[in-house]
Formats: C-alpha cells, structure tokens, sequence
C-alpha cells in the first residue's frame, strides 16, 4: 500500500508495519504478544479498561462502576499492571490507574470495529 492511499487518520509504524507483511517475528516476541491477547481475553478486564477509558480512577470507583468487589478488581488491575496495559499514580493513601497510553484505547477500538463490520 502505498502512503497516498493510506487513511488519514490511521498511523503505522513502518517498521511494525514491515515486521508484519514480510517477516515472523522471533519467538519471545510472539510470547509476548499472545500474553497480551490473553490479558485482553478476560470480560472482566476488557469492562475495567472500558471504565477507565474517560479518566484514570480509584478501585473504589471501578468497583462501583461495575459492581464487583474491591478484592476482585484490585486483583485484575495486578494483572492489567504487568501486561503494561494500565498504569497507577500514588496520591496519599489512594491509587488512582489509568490506560497506559493511547495504544490501549486503539486496540480496543479497533477489535470493535473489526466484529462490528
């Protein structure tokens, strides 16, 4: 494809993007990536990233949000945690987590419009 007919509105890495069409990644990076698709295969985790979406929050209010305990969404955020896909601020005694970066939103965004065509 080449950049004029590319959308407007989507970015690409050219070397991800080169990674893709013309070469297996090595074999880490493959584990690395099906470990992220694997956090990404949880409901729960997918309706705390949606929550946390619009602004970063406390587990209080994810909790409420969702209606599920304060135990079980603390223990899904340690996980959300490691695969790098949310991110916590200390203030005091509270932790406030939010998306790590935009990428988060934007694969999410992109699976919905991929099951929705």
């Amino acid at each position: 494809m080449n950049n004029e007919n590319r959308c407007e509105y989507c970015r690409f890495n050219l070397n991800i993007l080169d990674l893709l069409k013309n070469q297996l990644p090595d074999a880490e990076t493959i584990n690395k990536l099906s470990d992220v698709f694997k956090v990404f295969g949880d409901a729960t985790r997918l309706k705390i990233l949606w929550v946390l979406f619009d602004s970063e929050k406390c587990v209080y209010d994810i909790s409420e949000a969702l209606d599920m305990s304060q135990s079980a969404i603390s223990h899904q955020l340690r996980v959300l945690k490691q695969a790098r896909l949310v991110r916590s601020r200390r203030e005091g005694k509270n932790t406030f987590y939010s998306l790590d970066d935009e990428h988060v939103e934007r694969i999410i965004e992109q699976v919905l419009i991929h099951i929705k065509e």
